[in-house]
């Protein structure tokens, strides 16, 4: 009982069966055939323009319509081209030639069959050119509305074709979601175009169809609602009615109040006066003038700015107490907030002041060759120095005068044998760069000292230092 009970319940749809019945695999070619069709007649160019199209509409019309048996038999193609004449006010009407391959389109895709003494629809024709016929219908009435009324007509639409297919078992795929979504659009272009309203004179017809559509389209809103609250649905079917059943409250409400409140404007000045003045009335409105209720008739400040209209009174555009135009739908209230803050805060952009560069004076300095080159060795004379030690040498040579090599050596530094490597070396930077003159002699001192010499004719020098210049104090 139970599964009998779901199986009841269960919408039939393509999403819901196996892959591999014939029964979808043979309504899977239905769609293949409809393909067909209308690639082979995009394929023609002549069927690329919208009254090619329509006259393919209108012959399908002829042959759907004898097989409801509305009309009497077709014969041929050529009892088909005199009745599309005789039907139609057509200046361009299909040839007998241009019918003759459209009869050969729609049998080769298993529309039709050609018989000796009839032209016979078959019943995937009949099925295929009753949703074309339809689809064009619909795409019409669509067309006819203005762009809420369009939103507001598709939702509708999705409500009726909810009952036509899911009350009768079969899956009208997802049209509650369909239908929610189009009213959630049709109230956003409202409030878009609030403002718009408004401000237009004429408007009041408009805004009781719109009213109108939204009172028709509750109704059957709440019926199809009303069919999932009775089932066991589940939580996505619940969401989508608590979602259903909030926006039709606010479509019904915004629509309701536009009307109200702009009866109200055109009224406004045929009301009269009263005579006696309710402060905290008074108090109590322009407090609900700043977020009043989305079915209130209490303009708000934007509504009255969109209503007021200019040149009511002579010279008053020239005042300035009004804002001179009529505000755009799109425009909100925080695109007027910020265009006020930008035109009350705006400076004029001043350019910088344009930044000279100082000019550059090149001194010329005439620089003497021997002072050039005296300035590259004294540039490498203190890379030596950097790295070599010299100043022993030389402090000992300043204090002593004129030494023997090797007492230079011992008693600058130690008898040790590596002092005597950095004391040569030291010697040789210094005789190198002609710092020091050395001198040999025949006869020298024995000093103590830990190495010795492998020449010992090596050791037969003097060391003096070289005459000091004011460069070399420096």
């Amino acid at each position: 009982m139970d599964e009998m009970d779901t199986v009841k319940r269960a919408p039939i749809s393509i999403f819901n069966v196996e892959s591999n019945t014939a029964e979808l695999k043979t309504s899977m070619r239905d769609i293949a055939s409809l393909a067909g069709v209308l690639n082979e007649l995009g394929s023609q160019q002549i069927y690329e323009s919208p009254l090619e199209i329509l006259r393919f509409l209108n012959t399908i019309q002829l042959l759907y319509e004898e097989s409801l048996g509305l009309a009497g038999v077709i014969e041929d193609t050529e009892m088909l081209y005199y009745r599309y004449r005789n039907t139609y006010i057509d200046d361009a009407p299909p040839t007998i030639k241009q019918l003759e391959h459209l009869i050969y389109i729609l049998s080769r895709n298993s529309w039709l069959t050609k018989q000796t003494r009839q032209i016979k629809l078959l019943d995937r024709g009949k099925r295929m050119m009753d949703a074309l016929i339809r689809l064009a219908n619909d795409s019409l009435a669509y067309y006819l509305q203005d762009d809420i009324g369009r939103s507001l007509f598709q939702a509708r639409r999705d409500a009726e074709l909810s009952a036509a297919y899911d009350d009768n078992g079969i899956s009208g795929g997802n049209k509650i979601a369909s239908m929610i979504h189009n009213v959630e659009d049709a109230i956003q272009k409202l409030e878009l175009r609030q403002l718009e309203f408004f401000a237009d004179r004429n408007a009041l017809p408009q805004l009781e169809i719109i009213h109108q559509l939204m009172q028709e389209l509750e109704i059957k809103m709440q019926e199809r609602l009303s069919q999932f609250r009775t089932v066991e649905e589940s939580l996505v079917m619940s969401e989508l009615v608590q979602r259903g059943t909030a926006v039709l409250s606010k479509g019904t409400a915004l629509s309701l109040g536009m009307l109200t409140k702009y009866i109200r404007f055109v009224t406004m000045q045929d009301t009269p006066l009263s005579d006696s003045i309710s402060p905290e009335k008074i108090r109590t409105f322009i407090v609900n003038m700043y977020n009043p209720p989305i079915d209130s008739n209490i303009p708000n400040a934007y509504d009255l700015f969109s209503f007021m209209e200019q040149a009511q009174y002579e010279d008053e555009e020239l005042d300035g107490i009004w804002m001179p135009i009529k505000f755009a739908a799109p425009i909100g209230g925080q695109d007027i907030d910020d265009a006020i803050h930008y035109l009350e805060t705006y400076e004029p952009k001043v350019n910088d002041p344009i930044e000279t560069e100082a000019e550059i004076d090149f001194e010329e300095t005439i620089v003497e060759g021997e002072s050039v080159q005296q300035l590259f060795d004294d540039a490498a004379w203190q890379m030596t120095k950097a790295v070599i030690n010299t100043d022993i040498i030389e402090h000992y040579l300043d204090v002593h005068g004129e030494s023997e090599l090797e007492e230079v050596m011992i008693e600058s530094s130690s008898a040790e044998w590596g002092d005597a490597i950095r004391s040569l070396l030291a010697v040789s930077a210094l005789t190198s760069k002609q710092k020091v003159n050395m001198k040999e002699v025949l006869d020298t001192k024995q000093f103590d000292k830990r190495w010795e010499w492998v020449e010992d004719d090596d050791r037969r020098f003097t060391l003096q230092r070289h005459k000091r210049t004011t460069r070399d104090n420096e």
